[in-house]
């Protein structure tokens, strides 16, 4: 049953929760997903199955929570990322370990600077940590660059989902969010799996992010076929026994 944590502002977050025991489990899910996708799901699954605390939920804007895309942003994201997790943590007392998936990686790492007591451990899968500054933005190409500054937004096609706008005001709220330079003061377990395949958030960006993490135990599952998605059922199997092993960590 899908319930809501509705924000000072009146928007109001769609989540689903599955009851269980030792540290929840929240999926934070990627740019323009929501939480019906197939790595969400199957993690709600093996919670239901082995009796977890497991919590998905959609971003503002994302699915079933409400919000008007053109005013969401990467700090919006983080925010309401943390509220939720104060959610959780003030109800139950219990940690969190977040499973974030592309930008959900990004928002999970802004999770863990921000509330570091509450984080058990994260797992990120193709972790897309600055993508806005570092792989979108160059990505875009002189025309669509010069559309943005000028008019405010752009209109991005895609025959997938739809085609979408992409404002200046995200692109610019997205650099108070980006990664300080220098170590990151994350000391939990962080477990990375990246496809070697992957062409929207390619396997060397991660390699900056494992060298400025300050944790004892950070692990890199480089996929020799992963692709973005790492859905398949391999990928799959991967990503709950990692979920599994940092629960105990």
């Amino acid at each position: 049953m899908t319930d809501h944590l509705t924000r000072p502002d009146g928007e109001r977050l769609a989540l689903n929760e599955v009851e269980g025991e030792g540290p929840i489990i929240l999926w934070v899910g990627g740019f323009r997903s929501d939480m019906e996708g197939t790595k969400a799901l199957a993690l709600e699954a093996a919670a239901r199955d082995r009796g977890w605390a497991f919590v998905r939920y959609d971003h503002f804007a994302h699915g079933q929570s409400t919000g008007d895309w053109r005013k969401a942003t990467v700090g919006r994201w983080c925010e309401d990322a943390c509220a939720l997790v104060d959610h959780l943590v003030g109800r139950s007392g219990r940690q969190v370990v977040p499973v974030g998936s592309s930008m959900g990686g990004w928002v999970a790492l802004n999770l863990t600077l921000a509330r570091p007591e509450a984080i058990r451990g994260l797992v990120l899968i193709n972790p897309a940590q600055d993508f806005t500054e570092r792989l979108m933005w160059p990505d875009l190409g002189p025309a669509r660059q010069a559309e943005i500054l000028d008019t405010g937004e752009t209109l991005m096609p895609d025959e997938g989902l739809g085609a979408y706008v992409l404002t200046r005001a995200m692109f610019e709220e997205a650099r108070t969010r980006l990664l300080p330079d220098g170590p990151l003061p994350i000391g939990c377990p962080v477990h990375i799996l990246q496809g070697r395949k992957d062409t929207s958030v390619p396997w060397r960006h991660q390699l900056d992010l494992i060298a400025q993490l300050e944790s004892a135990e950070v692990r890199l599952d480089l996929i020799a076929e992963g692709d973005h998605r790492l859905s398949g059922p391999d990928d799959l199997a991967r990503m709950i026994a990692a979920v599994e092993t940092m629960r105990s960590a």
